[in-house]
C-alpha cells in the first residue's frame, strides 16, 4: 500500500498532539495518510500499554489513517542497526512520499531519538544494498522525497505553517481520544502537566498563534532543513493577506 504521508512518533499521541490538523487536512484533500508509533508508551505515568493501543487506534479512525506500531521499548529507542532496519521496513512497506518526524532539539529523550532513527532510516531506505524483507520477500529500495519536523515540547521558527482550520475539530476529537492521557476531572489516575487543562488550552493558544501568523485561524508548524519551493506565489497565506 503506498501513502503520500507517513507520521513517525515516539509515542502514541505524539502525532495527534502535534501534526494531527495537517493529517486530517490532507485526507480531505484525498491524499493516503498514516501513523507509526514507536513504542506502545508502557511508561507513561497514566493509563497502560493495552489502553494506549486502543486509544490510538480510535484516533486513527477519527482521522482517517492508517496505523502500526513498531513496539520499540519506551524510554530505550536506539539509533542502533536493528532499529533502523525495522523502521526502514516499514517505509518501503509504505513508500511514502513525504515523512513527518519529531525535530531534533526536544524536552523528551525519546523524541530526539526518534527523530534521529528516522533521519537514518529516511536515508538508509532508499540504498539499494541495505536489503530488509516482508513476508518473506526482499523490498525494494524507497527513500522518502522529503522529511519535515513536527513541533512538541520545545518551539522553533517554522519553515512553513499548514492551514488546519477546516480539520481544528477533527484533531481536537482525536487528541481527545485518549481519555487515559488528557484532562479528566473524573479520573483518578496521578496527575501530570499533560493532564491539566492547561495543556488542552495551551495546544489550542498555540494553534491559534500559528495560525494568525498566517491570517487564518488555525496553524501547525513545521521545519525543513532544505528550502522549500512553490511553483506560485499567490498560493501563499499571509497575516493580513
Amino acid at each position: 500500500m503506498g501513502l503520500d504521508i507517513l507520521a513517525i512518533g515516539a509515542h502514541p499521541d505524539d502525532v495527534e498532539l502535534s501534526c494531527s490538523g495537517t493529517l486530517a487536512t490532507s485526507v480531505k484533500l484525498g491524499y493516503k495518510v498514516g501513523i507509526l508509533d514507536l513504542t506502545e508508551g508502557e511508561l507513561g505515568t497514566r493509563g497502560n500499554r493495552a489502553i494506549r493501543l486502543s486509544e490510538a487506534k480510535s484516533a486513527a479512525k477519527i482521522l482517517g489513517c492508517v496505523r502500526e506500531n513498531l513496539h520499540l521499548p519506551d524510554g530505550g529507542i536506539e539509533i542502533s542497526k536493528k532499529d533502523i532496519l525495522k523502521l526502514v521496513t516499514v517505509i518501503r512497506k509504505y513508500r511514502p512520499q513525504i515523512l513527518l518526524i519529531p525535530h531534533s532539539s526536544e524536552r523528551h529523550p525519546d523524541h530526539v531519538r526518534a527523530h534521529h532513527l528516522c533521519r537514518e532510516a529516511w536515508y538508509y531506505s532508499g540504498l539499494q544494498k541495505i536489503e530488509t524483507k516482508l513476508g518473506g520477500k526482499m523490498q525494494e529500495p524507497w527513500r522518502p522525497k522529503k522529511y519535515f519536523h513536527f513541533m512538541q515540547w520545545h518551539i522553533f521558527t517554522p519553515t512553513f505553517i499548514v492551514d488546519i482550520s477546516d480539520s481544528y475539530p477533527t484533531r481536537v476529537q482525536a487528541i481527545l481520544a485518549y481519555k487515559s492521557q488528557f484532562y479528566d476531572p473524573a479520573s483518578r489516575e496521578p496527575r501530570t502537566v499533560l493532564s491539566e487543562k492547561s495543556f488542552l488550552d495551551m495546544l489550542e493558544t498555540r494553534a491559534k498563534y500559528y495560525g494568525q501568523l498566517i491570517g487564518v485561524q488555525y496553524g501547525e508548524p513545521f521545519y525543513s532543513v532544505e528550502p522549500v519551493g512553490v511553483s506560485d506565489i499567490f498560493h501563499l497565506k499571509f497575516f493580513g493577506g
